[in-house]
């Protein structure tokens, strides 16, 4: 039995396409993938997120648990409704989830991991909380939605009285309670907007009254394209328990300059650098998907994810390949018994609607 969200009737009203996304039956679009990808880019649209997990750690012990669990620093979050992007490591350095850490005191941080890992995480935290004075709780109450573009904020604070004068002046990558609403200035676009936490009894009405005010409602297909095109990794592609964060594009996550110490630190430091996570836009005609094997003039690597980009007109890839390979350089992608060329490129591709290559 897949399990459901509490806007799964919502979509079905709306027309969605039902796939089963890691036991969850989740919309993959609602008729256009491209045009909703479109909508994202240059209006706005709503994502339902609520498979998500949002965990509450809470007790004295708090900062000094989160020190020792994650990649990234925590002493960073010192303002309320602060967030940080990071990892959990196992001790030989792989990643055993992604994650974002909201500080609301110095006894309750809020933190959402990914939903095909979340029993994993839990999991994996109540065992390394041994000897702290903390309690996860896992708030299964709770919806999340996201609403992403260059509209994203002027529809929320129509479709939400009060959110205007409170999220206003929000930075990127802090978060303010509003009522029972926790509502988060991040997302998985590149785009701008937010993520908003809400009773789950109150998420149908939220995602109608956004509706009513012109969101278009978006399906994991243009999630993934739009992620994509943003550079943003995706767990259990382009990273996972055996895959070091520094190979993954993620070094910037990584804290190894303070003396905190922290679970895979010894493993980063002790494994030397092979990889690299790098873009990859396809010269020749055709598609990049994950797993394809590139060649290159340092050796072999291979796609994470690959996709036709709606924004860009091209197919696009993050592929993991030898750190000594170039930007600008070209490799050969192996697609259906063919050799197609592709260059190397920076990423993101895309962000504000607009193609960074």
């Amino acid at each position: 039995m897949l399990k459901r969200t509490p806007l799964y009737q919502a979509h079905v009203d709306m027309g969605a396409k039902l796939v089963d996304f890691g036991g969850w039956e989740m919309p993959l679009h609602y008729g256009s993938q491209i045009n909703e990808h479109h909508s994202v880019r240059h209006d706005c649209g709503m994502f339902d997120v609520s498979h998500m997990q949002v965990l509450d750690v809470r007790g004295n012990d708090c900062r000094s648990f989160l020190r020792y669990l994650v990649a990234n620093n925590v002493d960073k979050l010192q303002e309320k409704g602060k967030a940080l992007y990071s990892a959990m490591l196992n001790p030989e350095g792989g990643v055993v989830d992604d994650l974002i850490i909201y500080y609301l005191d110095e006894s309750w941080f809020r933190i959402v991991v990914n939903a095909g890992t979340a029993e994993k995480d839990i999991a994996w935290m109540n065992q390394k909380a041994s000897g702290f004075s903390i309690e996860i709780s896992p708030r299964r109450d709770l919806a999340m939605i996201a609403v992403q573009g260059p509209n994203a904020r002027e529809k929320v604070w129509q479709a939400l009285p009060g959110s205007f004068e409170l999220t206003e002046n929000l930075r990127p990558f802090t978060s303010v309670e509003m009522g029972e609403m926790f509502i988060a200035r991040t997302g998985y676009t590149g785009e701008d907007g937010f993520e908003i936490m809400i009773p789950a009894k109150a998420a149908p009405f939220f995602w109608q009254a956004l509706a009513e005010k012109g969101v278009k409602p978006i399906g994991l297909g243009a999630r993934d394209t739009l992620r994509l095109e943003a550079g943003m990794n995706l767990y259990g592609q382009d990273m996972d328990d055996k895959v070091s964060p520094l190979e993954a594009g993620l070094a910037w996550t990584v804290d190894l300059k303070s003396e905190r110490d922290f679970v895979g630190k010894d493993a980063l430091l002790s494994k030397p650098v092979k990889y690299q996570l790098a873009g990859l836009v396809l010269l020749d005609k055709g598609v990049l998907r994950s797993h394809q094997k590139v060649s290159t003039s340092q050796g072999e690597g291979e796609i994470t994810s690959g996709s036709f980009s709606p924004t860009l007109g091209v197919s696009i890839a993050l592929a993991r390949i030898p750190k000594e390979v170039a930007v600008g350089e070209k490799v050969q992608v192996s697609i259906r018994e063919k050799e197609l060329q592709a260059k190397v490129v920076k990423y993101p591709f895309a962000r504000n609607g607009k193609s960074l290559i």
